[in-house]
């Protein structure tokens, strides 16, 4: 099912007669006329390679990694505690792929808030909302940071959402209040709920 959804994501027309190795040599070929540099694959954290599907599915990674001259990302949560290093598979991909962990954006130096403004400045720029006005988003950097805690996925969910509530309600723009009413995930909801901790003031003796 891998390799047909790739031949379906780029196009190709898989007929019934067509096998897998057939499917497979068509992707490949294609892909490499194309001269793609770079392959991502997300959430890898679910493929058990114990198992007869996650095997197979590593198998026809393996093998595309090998057939095509491109950089393979494995992007997941929490790999190493997942069950995609486990057994015989496990370990060939433990040995051919090095993990890089990523933590959320942070918004303290003055690099960071540039790193998380570009990125604030890239979604308000895909935005097609009628009465948006471009960088409307990135002068609410800082809140959109507080609020998603440097976490991209939650800040593409609290604009997207905007932006289709917008939609419905006829104003096509996005505003801080707006924003404010957006319920967000879970683990987003609850960190910017929690309360900060002041350090407590020292009191001098006379």
């Amino acid at each position: 099912m891998l390799i047909s959804e790739l031949a379906r994501f780029l196009g190709l027309p898989t007929l019934e007669r067509m096998n897998q190795i057939q499917i497979t040599n068509a992707v490949c070929e294609l892909l490499c006329e194309m001269g793609t540099q770079l392959v991502l694959v997300d959430d890898v954290h679910l493929m058990d390679t114990r198992s007869r599907a996650g095997a197979e599915t590593s198998d026809q990674l393996k093998y595309l990694g090998e057939r095509i001259p491109a950089t393979f990302v494995y992007s997941g949560i929490d790999v190493e505690a997942s069950p995609l290093l486990t057994g015989v598979r496990g370990s060939q991909l433990a040995g051919r792929f090095k993990i890089v962990r990523n933590q959320p954006l942070r918004y303290g130096s003055s690099g960071d808030k540039q790193v998380w403004n570009d990125l604030v400045n890239g979604m308000d720029s895909a935005l097609r909302l009628r009465q948006h006005r471009p960088g409307t988003l990135v002068t609410h950097a800082a809140y959109l940071h507080a609020r998603t805690g440097g976490r991209m996925g939650s800040l593409s969910h609290l604009i997207r959402e905007a932006a289709l509530v917008s939609l419905l309600d006829g104003t096509e723009k996005i505003t801080k209040k707006l924003l404010e009413h957006i319920e967000l995930d879970t683990a987003a909801e609850q960190r910017a709920r929690a309360p900060r901790r002041h350090p407590m003031p020292t009191h001098r003796q006379p």
